[in-house]
């Protein structure tokens, strides 16, 4: 395998690997930075927020919604991309350090299982309605609702696709 997709692939892990991840990350004093969604069409916004987060510590997870639990959430149309490239875009981001899927419509699971330092999530949640934030909380860490860019969304990206037919 060619070692520059190699290091992309490395990126992508199973919960019980992320969960070993995150661990020997924290055990290093690395502050880890969690985050999630489903990033169907990554878009300017998406890097715009992303970059932010990552600059709260030293390692960015991000928690990619399952195609079938976004089929759940948004509905048969989406997603727009399938499950793997979705990933192997988001683990090709230099900022991100580890990509997991989970699919569940929550990432509550998740949280509790890697147990991250910092949750943040875009401006268009409240702190206290960010789901997670309990847990982190709990665990002495922070939570965070990150600028929202205007006028990026998938869903106005949507739109505007179908609009265009």
């Amino acid at each position: 395998m060619n070692p520059n997709f190699q290091k992309l692939t490395d990126k992508i892990q199973n919960w019980t690997e992320a969960q070993k991840t995150v661990r020997e990350w924290q055990e290093m004093n690395f502050k880890v930075v969690f985050t999630n969604g489903c990033f169907d069409l990554l878009h300017y916004g998406h890097l715009c927020y992303l970059s932010e987060a990552a600059s709260l510590g030293q390692k960015l997870v991000v928690a990619l919604n399952s195609d079938n639990s976004i089929r759940r959430l948004k509905g048969k149309k989406r997603p727009i991309k399938d499950n793997s490239s979705r990933i192997a875009l988001m683990a090709s981001l230099q900022f991100v350090d580890l990509v997991v899927e989970f699919d569940q419509d929550s990432p509550l699971e998740l949280i509790s299982t890697l147990r991250p330092n910092i949750l943040v999530k875009g401006g268009d949640w409240d702190v206290e309605d960010i789901i997670g934030s309990e847990v982190v909380l709990a665990n002495d860490g922070e939570v965070f609702s990150l600028n929202f860019l205007e006028g990026y969304s998938t869903t106005n990206f949507e739109k505007k696709i179908l609009e265009n037919q």
